[in-house]
């Protein structure tokens, strides 16, 4: 099977409170993009690799690639205002290949593991749609709107929470992108949720992640990031 790993660069990262968007801050002597790039370029599973940014990173971007030799990296694309707008991107690119493999990761991942990647591949075999999730350990409570009081108590045992990589065959998320913008009043932050919601009868695998697969969202991350970056191999 044809596969493709599409990362995802467009955001902003006002969240980290920094100046600098994430996924090119420095991490060990690298950018965040770097990290996440390099592990999908290197696994023998991808055969090409496509980055989305925003468009005034694109020369930023290209940069990076042409300084990495990235030979894997096939286009660099422009992305949009919403999460969703960026995948959409990407499905768009490859709607001649409708039974390609389309591995969607945030760049903002970096520690992704060879394992995890191998693992989602092997799901896809299988499965049209496939998340990669770990367990919640935490009791999970449901507040009002407000966030001032508790409403219920989730039964963590059922919970488990989503990271990256999600893939699809490319047909599959482009018809759950189909039905969705027809609706008026969707929503997304994740692909997996779009399948899940307006393609009801795909049942979407799952495949386990890990707690160092961490999102790199608040500035406090970078140190965390850090440390597990050497404390272990991820390429």
């Amino acid at each position: 099977m044809e596969t493709v790993a599409v990362i995802l660069a467009a955001g902003s990262g006002s969240r980290t409170g920094l100046s600098t968007p994430k996924q090119f801050l420095l991490l060990g002597g690298k950018t965040v993009l770097e990290h996440s790039v390099q592990t999908f370029h290197n696994h023998p599973g991808i055969d090409q690799v496509v980055i989305v940014t925003a468009t005034e990173f694109i020369g930023k971007v290209q940069g990076i690639v042409k300084a990495n030799n990235w030979t894997k990296v096939t286009a660099v694309l422009p992305g949009g205002k919403e999460r969703f707008d960026s995948s959409l991107a990407a499905v768009r690119h490859f709607s001649s290949k409708p039974d390609m493999v389309m591995l969607f990761h945030d760049a903002a991942r970096p520690l992704v593991s060879e394992r995890i990647i191998t693992d989602t591949l092997k799901a896809m075999e299988t499965y049209n749609a496939v998340d990669v999730a770990i367990p919640t350990v935490d009791t999970i409570v449901q507040c009002d709107a407000q966030g001032t009081h508790m409403e219920s108590i989730q039964n963590r045992n059922l919970l488990w929470r989503m990271q990256t990589p999600q893939g699809f065959r490319q047909k599959t998320i482009q018809a759950a992108y189909s039905i969705a913008l027809q609706d008026p009043h969707f929503t997304a932050t994740d692909d997996c949720g779009t399948v899940l919601r307006y393609l009801p009868e795909e049942k979407v695998g799952i495949v386990r992640g890990s707690e160092r697969n961490i999102k790199l969202t608040y500035a406090d991350d970078i140190s965390l990031l850090e440390f597990l970056l050497s404390n272990g191999s991820f390429y």
